[in-house]
């Protein structure tokens, strides 16, 4: 992993742990093990790192949303299995920019908008009725939303979706489509 990457994880976790405002330039230069002069080398303020997290943010978003496009067994099935905090890159960047949103970053929201829009858009072409994607992306932020709060509290669960509720996603999907 380049110096970059691990100056910009560091600053990714103490965002997550300890918010903005923790996240000093002294503090990511200590996390990632290099000198602060070595952060200022690839990131001239903070306002540069937030940047990055921000251009992170797209660029998992993205990959995100390509596999959700392709995956077999579905749009919806993808976007409600994959609602559940792993600790992966993209769960992390989301969170960090999550704290950057919550200290008025407008790029920030902007990423993590531009992300949400995005996932329901393929929602809705897939579904091709924009309620009954509204409804499956808020079941998955719901559930996503849950299994954060656990992680944040130290009690990271590897779950997958209830096939239950993954069967009330079809059914829901198939009365959209009776429409």
């Amino acid at each position: 992993m380049s110096s970059r990457d691990r100056i910009l994880d560091a600053y990714a976790q103490l965002l997550a742990e300890e918010g903005e405002r923790f996240a000093t330039v002294d503090a990511v230069a200590a996390r990632a093990g290099v000198s602060k002069g070595g952060v200022l080398y690839h990131f001239p303020s903070k306002d540069h790192l937030a940047g990055a997290v921000c251009e992170r943010l797209e660029t998992l978003a993205a990959e995100d949303a390509l596999q959700m496009r392709v995956a077999e067994e579905g749009p919806a099935r993808y976007y409600v299995r994959s609602s559940h905090y792993a600790g992966t890159p993209l769960d992390r960047i989301l969170v960090a920019a999550s704290r950057l949103r919550q200290a008025g970053d407008a790029r920030a929201r902007a990423a993590i908008e531009s992300a949400a829009a995005e996932w329901l858009s393929i929602l809705h072409e897939a579904i091709g009725d924009l309620d009954t994607a509204r409804a499956v992306k808020l079941i998955g932020d719901g559930l996503y939303y849950n299994a954060l709060h656990r992680a944040l509290g130290g009690h990271l669960v590897a779950s997958d979706a209830d096939e239950d509720l993954l069967s009330v996603i079809d059914r829901m999907i198939a009365a959209a489509a009776q429409r």
